[in-house]
């Protein structure tokens, strides 16, 4: 009889054991589920299409607007290296482990993105034309799951284009950039456009990768009295080759954006790419604290565009100064 008393304790004793235990393991997978449900915590996914100054700048600032704000976020940044297979295999991943957002910095990241989904809310920046490039219907109003800040204020262009044929009259230009870039293909075409009825005439060369460039910048060299390098992504990664031919053949270096004065580049009528970068950080913000929804946030166009000027590449490419530009531009000195 003591025996069987015995058994009967441990057996319930056991039970209420198992019983604190199950307690204790549901209480986990609550705390687990509080931290993953987006109320405190998030995850967003950074496709970036290579690196270089510009979307260094720019995912700079979204990680800035980010952290103003208080939230609580974990990145995962992935880095195609210039490799289209690789933005689609990043993009399909992010919907695999469902991030709360994806940041897609560049044209190519952000159509992979895309492509890859159509409910996780996608914000981009460093793209130049989203309509072109097929990323929204319109500007306004596009009711889909993208949307961001572009990298080309709608008058950059046509005030380079000016200022070209304002300071180097019948001047003709040289343009490098991948045809497989969409982003470049408008820019080239915005160029020429806003080239007619000017002194200027162009000359053009297309690489499929930065290693081509400058091989095409050299066979530039005897033709052509200024460079134009728009926001190619392919050849501003390889902008010291281009910095190199100018400086050796005294051809004046017109760049697209001010983070390429940096590197040798001598003007620009330029954007603040942390300054788009923070502003995309900024909506990103709204989305994920439900704020606002996605389609309801319209595609922005950078703030106000300003002329830069590097005065060490101006004399490195032979450029006569005018005093103009001692109080209409910015000046920027190399690295």
């Amino acid at each position: 009889m003591r025996k069987w008393l015995q058994l009967f304790v441990i057996t319930i004793i056991s039970i209420l054991v198992l019983g604190a235990c199950s307690d204790d393991t549901s209480g986990n997978d609550d705390t687990e589920e509080t931290a993953k449900d987006g109320s405190e915590s998030y995850v967003i996914g950074v496709t970036q299409l290579l690196e270089h100054p510009s979307l260094d700048n720019a995912y700079k600032g979204f990680q800035d607007a980010i952290e103003e704000a208080g939230l609580d976020v974990e990145y995962d940044y992935q880095n195609a290296q210039n490799d289209q297979n690789n933005v689609k295999s990043i993009a399909d991943n992010f919907v695999a482990d469902d991030v709360d957002l994806i940041f897609a910095n560049s044209t190519p990241s952000a159509l992979g993105a895309l492509n890859a989904t159509s409910d996780i809310p996608i914000l981009f920046t460093s793209v130049t034309d989203a309509v072109d490039a097929g990323l929204v219907s319109s500007l306004e109003g596009h009711d889909s799951n993208i949307s961001g800040v572009l990298d080309l204020h709608p008058d950059a262009i046509t005030k380079t284009v000016e200022f070209i044929d304002n300071y180097f009259e019948d001047a003709k230009v040289g343009l490098i950039y991948n045809a497989g870039e969409a982003n470049s293909v408008t820019q080239i075409k915005a160029v020429e456009e806003a080239m007619e009825g000017t002194s200027l005439t162009s000359s053009e060369r297309t690489v499929a990768n930065s290693s081509e460039v400058q091989q095409a910048a050299s066979t530039l060299a005897g033709d052509v009295d200024v460079m134009y390098i728009v926001t190619d992504n392919t050849v501003v990664s390889a902008l010291d080759s281009v910095v190199e031919v100018s400086n050796s053949q005294g051809i004046p270096l017109i760049v697209g954006e001010p983070d390429s004065l940096e590197k040798g580049g001598f003007a620009t009528y330029g954007i603040d790419y942390y300054t788009i970068g923070k502003r995309t950080g900024e909506m990103a913000v709204e989305v994920l604290t439900g704020e606002t929804e996605i389609e309801k946030l319209d595609v922005e166009y950078p703030p106000e565009i300003q002329l830069f000027i590097n005065k060490e590449a101006a004399e490195a490419q032979n450029v006569n100064w005018d005093k103009a530009w001692d109080e209409e531009a910015e000046f920027i000195g190399a690295e």
